[in-house]
């Protein structure tokens, strides 16, 4: 029957996105390996499962690839039924989950990657696009069941983008989570960061802080370049 039920995880190392698959199958307790990838040398079977985008997170299972974050968590909640759910069963409330996710991918994500790369005003300017973003984010919160005793699919964007915000301040030198300005969105990524199966999956501050510096070194570099 393990046969039956073979899966895999072909991750990277503090990958926002690989953790939000890691977490999704400790929430529905699925036993699953992992395959930790060097993107610099990708293995075979991320290149002959994933053949269009050659990333990570890559989910096999039983033999059969599915990729995209949240394609795949959609997958995982899709075929194990048992567990908690990760999107609502009702079709109003799993359209605003969705519609919230992929603000979060398509709106957010991208403006948090201005700020890793620039420094002085463009920094600052980055800086106040996140800021105005969160808001918007935050009202969308409002507006849902945001409760973090169920690890649903919002909580888990969440933890696996902010939990470790405190680093990326560090390294940033500004700061993302400000209180005052997102109390509900503090509040909520608090309240989830203290959550075992949260505490499991984050990386360790301080060799979050060397790797964080490393990759915004790089991106400085290739901007000057």
């Amino acid at each position: 029957m393990a046969e039956e039920n073979k899966v895999i995880l072909h991750k990277t190392y503090a990958s926002s996105y690989a953790m939000r698959v890691e977490l999704a199958l400790k929430i529905k307790g699925i036993q699953f390996e992992y395959v930790d990838e060097d993107l610099s040398n990708k293995s075979p079977e991320l290149l002959k499962y994933n053949p269009v985008h050659k990333k990570v997170p890559l989910l096999v299972h039983n033999g059969k690839p599915v990729s995209e974050s949240l394609i795949i968590l959609e997958y995982i909640d899709e075929t194990w039924k048992t567990g908690p759910l990760i999107l609502p069963q009702d079709p109003y409330e799993r359209a605003r989950v969705r519609f919230w996710a992929n603000f979060i991918d398509q709106h957010l994500i991208p403006s948090t990657a201005k700020v890793w790369s620039t420094t002085g005003e463009e920094q600052q300017k980055a800086q106040e696009e996140i800021l105005e973003k969160l808001r918007i984010l935050e009202e969308g919160l409002k507006t849902t069941n945001h409760e973090n005793d169920n690890l649903g699919l919002l909580q888990i964007l969440l933890v696996t983008l902010f939990g470790s915000y405190k680093a990326y301040e560090e390294v940033l030198g500004v700061k993302i989570l400000v209180p005052e300005n997102t109390p509900l969105l503090y509040s909520c990524v608090t309240s989830l960061n203290k959550l075992p199966l949260a505490k499991e999956i984050c990386p360790p501050h301080d060799k979050l802080v060397a790797l964080l510096n490393v990759y915004r070194q790089k991106l400085l570099k290739s901007n000057t370049n």
